[in-house]
Parts: C-alpha cells; sequence; structure tokens
C-alpha cells in the first residue's frame, strides 16, 4: 500500500462525515474511537488542554477501512490493521514528523505499529496495558442474585461516585484519573460523561457500582465496575453489571461492551457467565521519547 492511501485531518466534523459509517459498521470493535471521536466532537481537544487532534483515514476502492486519531492524552487510537498497513501508517507518521506518547488498538496492530516506530525513532516501546473486549450476548443473570436493587445515582451521589472512582483508579493504577480527581477536576477525567447505578442492599447501603457510556452508534460501554474490597466475592458486581447491561438493552444499544483485566480471572469468569462472549485482545504502549526527541 502507499502511504498516500492515508488522508489526514484536523477537522472533526469532515472527518466523521467521511468516516462515520465505517465507525458504525462495527460498533463493538470500535467501541472507544466511538466515544472518543463524539466527546471530541461535542466538547473539543481544548476541553482536555490538548494539542489539537490529528485524525486519519485509509480509504481502498473509494471505500474507509480504517481510521486513526490522537486521543486527548497524546496517544494514538488505530483501528485494527494489517501488518504492511502498520508498518506503512507507522512510517508516514514519523516522516511527517509526528511525536504520540504511544499507541493503543488491537494486540497485533499495536505490536506492529510499535516495533515499527522502534525503528525509526530508536528506543523499545514500553507496553504499559492489556485487555480483553467482551460484547453482550445473552444477558443471563445469575440464578441466585444477591439481596438489594439497582439504583440510579443522582446529582446528591456525586461525591460518592468520585471517592468509588478515585478507589477504582488506586485498585488498577490510573493515575490520570486519579490525579485530575485529586486536584479537583472531575471533568478532566475518563467517568465524569459516564452514568452510574449502584446495587444497594435492603438496607439502602451501595455494596458496587457500574458506570456506562452514552449511546453511540447503537454501542454502550460498561464501565467502570467496583466492588468496596471487603463487600467482593458476595456477587454484587454481577447483580450491578447485569443491571447497567438490561438498561442499555432496554434504551435500544445493539452492542454493549466491556474490557476486563486479562489478569483478573475473577472478573473474566463473571462477564462470561452473565452473557459476554470475548471479541479481542486490546494492548497499548508507551513511546520512551517523541520524534523531535529523537530529531
Amino acid at each position: 500500500m502507499r502511504p498516500d492511501d492515508w488522508q489526514l485531518s484536523e477537522d472533526v466534523n469532515d472527518f466523521l462525515a467521511r468516516a462515520g459509517d465505517f465507525l458504525r459498521s462495527r460498533p463493538a470493535l470500535h467501541n472507544t474511537p466511538l466515544t472518543d471521536i463524539e466527546k471530541l466532537r461535542t466538547r473539543g481537544a481544548d476541553a482536555h488542554g490538548a494539542k489539537a487532534t490529528v485524525f486519519g483515514r485509509l480509504e481502498a476502492g473509494g471505500e474507509v477501512c480504517a481510521i486513526f486519531y490522537r486521543t486527548p492524552r497524546g496517544y494514538l487510537s488505530v483501528t485494527p490493521l494489517s501488518a504492511e498497513q502498520a508498518i506503512t501508517l507507522a512510517a508516514l507518521l514519523a516522516g511527517l514528523g509526528h511525536s504520540p506518547s504511544g499507541v493503543i488498538a488491537d494486540h497485533d496492530t499495536a505490536t506492529a505499529f510499535a516495533e515499527t516506530w522502534q525503528r525509526h525513532m530508536g528506543a523499545p516501546p514500553v507496553p504499559f496495558w492489556r485487555t480483553h473486549l467482551y460484547r453482550l450476548g445473552t444477558l443471563t443473570p445469575p440464578q441466585q442474585r444477591p439481596e438489594g436493587r439497582g439504583r440510579v445515582a443522582g446529582e446528591k451521589d456525586h461525591e460518592q461516585v468520585v471517592r468509588w472512582c478515585r478507589a477504582f483508579c488506586v485498585d488498577v493504577g490510573e493515575n490520570v484519573s486519579m490525579d485530575a480527581i485529586d486536584a479537583g477536576s472531575w471533568d478532566d477525567t475518563r467517568f465524569a460523561d459516564k452514568h452510574f447505578t449502584f446495587w444497594e442492599t435492603p438496607a439502602g447501603i451501595p455494596v458496587s457500582m457500574a458506570g456506562s457510556t452514552s449511546m453511540v452508534g447503537g454501542m454502550v460501554r460498561v464501565d467502570p465496575v467496583s466492588t468496596l474490597a471487603h463487600l467482593r466475592g458476595r456477587g454484587y458486581a454481577g447483580a450491578v453489571t447485569v443491571e447497567v447491561s438490561r438498561a442499555a438493552l432496554t434504551a435500544g444499544a445493539t452492542d454493549v461492551v466491556l474490557f476486563a483485566d486479562p489478569t483478573n480471572p475473577t472478573s473474566n469468569a463473571l462477564y462470561q457467565r452473565i452473557g459476554y462472549v470475548h471479541v479481542a485482545d486490546f494492548t497499548g504502549y508507551k513511546f520512551p521519547y517523541t520524534a523531535t526527541e529523537a530529531d
């Protein structure tokens, strides 16, 4: 393939007009680009203190077959590519002087891009994130549901939602959002535009929480799911995940997805028991220095 098969732009509206149908064609696999780019469209990169975002689309036969964009944190997010396509994209961006902080994509695409970037920049990329992507098949609530009920969080619950999101960040080592919370900058976290649901005991005490994105392209992503450490193993996480998954289906979602840590067999087994099916593996690499520094 030729480098000029990639079309670059900084205009999110023009990009969506040309690539929106492609993104919506596989909403589960493209779930993160769908939500990220919608946020950029409605809020703008400046809302995150980011540089101008670069979008790219790969066309073949007049049809878009892949896209990339730079996230507000500086990472390059890429939809699945062949090894040849990933190599060409990395060479193109390096030649144009782009300097992403890293790359996030399905495992094969991210790895092919990162290895090519290393050949151009000299230093080895650092893996920092691995995850399984699941899509809901047939929702199957647990036969033994814990006592209690789900309750949608309201404005009066905001402080508790913030505390639980921070605790979740501590558990998974998510420092960027935790630092933003500690700085009082809730709007700069990835949780700010999500909807939250609690699972409460019969006494009305919240014991687990799940978030979900607004629907984009028929897709809703469940994220995060968190239970207080001393209350785990009692079925609360499964109950609240079923609650938000059912709510997404009721709202008309065609694709309900979530990510799970591959090193946590408990959560992976739970999601599969309630009807989630493995779709793909994703990987993130950090680049130790930028193209500018390499020069």
